[in-house]
């Protein structure tokens, strides 16, 4: 039976290794923590939202008229 290979987790701001039993983690120290918190509030990271395609919109709503 193989043995299961132990995952190394690391933090994401600055790729040291991060212990999972931390109260950083995912982060390997409060200094990547704040780092990132300050990332999000900055703005650097941003979650996109779907684009709508205006023609389209402009389609179906044609579309829904035509079949009235």
């Amino acid at each position: 039976m193989p043995r299961k290979r132990p995952i190394k987790l690391r933090c994401p701001i600055c790729k040291k290794p991060a212990n999972a039993a931390d109260p950083d983690f995912p982060f390997c120290s409060e200094r990547c923590r704040l780092i990132d918190l300050g990332k999000w509030a900055s703005g650097a990271y941003v979650i996109s939202s779907p684009v709508d395609d205006a023609d389209e919109a402009i389609r179906q709503d044609s579309a829904d008229e035509d079949g009235d």
